[in-house]
Formats: structure tokens, C-alpha cells, sequence
């Protein structure tokens, strides 16, 4: 009987918690707006190499939220989790360095804040299916 009790308080909390998203259309919206601004920012600040690959925590921290909370967010207005998101725009970014610098590998690597261009090069491919240097031959 008590099990049963616990198992619909659950489910109701379950059902207002994705409720939530539903009815915060202005602020969702605006999040995404946010969440370009701090793309944006991060990718032109010259400390990336020391400061480390983009993180979750570090988004949720600048919104005010906690990871687990902006990636429900995201994943409900977009379909893609934070992390998502991220590598997305980790990958776009590098495809324009890639295109439009005759930076090396490495180069790139580094700007985008990865510590080793290994890394960098796992993503790339795992996200196009060609490596970085495949991609850049194709341009030339």
C-alpha cells in the first residue's frame, strides 16, 4: 500500500516536472538566446587553451542552473542535451577554422580548448565521419 503511494507521488512529479517546460515558453526561448551568447563569447575569449574544453557545469553556472536541469531544458526545446549541444558547436566552429585558417590540426585543437589534439580529432570524426584533415583536403 505504501509502495503503491510512493509510486504515484512519483509519477505526479514526474508529470509537473516535464509540465515545467511546457508552460516556460519565454524563458526557453530566451535560453537559447543566452546559451548563443555564451557560445559566442567562450569561442572569442583567447583563454580557452588554459581554460579547458566548454563544459556543462560551466554553462549551467553562467544561467543559474544545474546541469541535470539545463539538459532536461534543452533536450525538451530542442531534442539534443547540453552535452549536445556543445560538441555541435565545438564542430561548426572548427569546420569554419578548418575552412577559413591555415591553422594546423593541433592549432585548431588548442583554440577550441582541447588539451590534446587527439581529443579534437576523436570528436571531429566521430561527428562528420571524416577526420580534420579529410575535411580540409576536401576544401582544397
Amino acid at each position: 500500500m505504501v509502495i503503491a503511494q510512493v509510486e504515484l507521488l512519483l509519477s505526479y512529479a514526474r508529470r509537473f516536472y516535464k509540465r515545467q517546460f511546457l508552460t516556460r515558453n519565454v524563458v526557453t526561448n530566451n535560453l537559447l538566446q543566452q546559451l548563443e551568447e555564451l557560445f559566442t563569447a567562450y569561442f572569442e575569449r583567447e583563454k580557452r587553451a588554459s581554460e579547458g574544453m566548454l563544459t556543462v557545469r560551466y554553462l549551467a553556472d553562467q544561467l543559474h542552473y544545474t546541469p541535470n536541469y539545463l539538459s532536461d531544458m534543452l533536450r525538451s526545446l530542442t531534442g539534443l542535451n547540453a552535452q549536445q549541444h556543445i560538441h555541435q558547436k565545438v564542430i561548426e566552429r572548427s569546420k569554419k577554422l578548418l575552412f577559413s585558417t591555415h591553422l594546423t590540426i593541433g592549432e585548431v585543437a588548442y583554440k577550441l580548448g582541447f588539451e590534446h589534439p587527439q581529443s579534437f580529432s576523436r570528436l571531429f570524426k566521430i561527428k562528420t565521419k571524416v577526420t580534420p584533415v579529410e575535411f580540409r583536403q576536401a576544401f582544397n
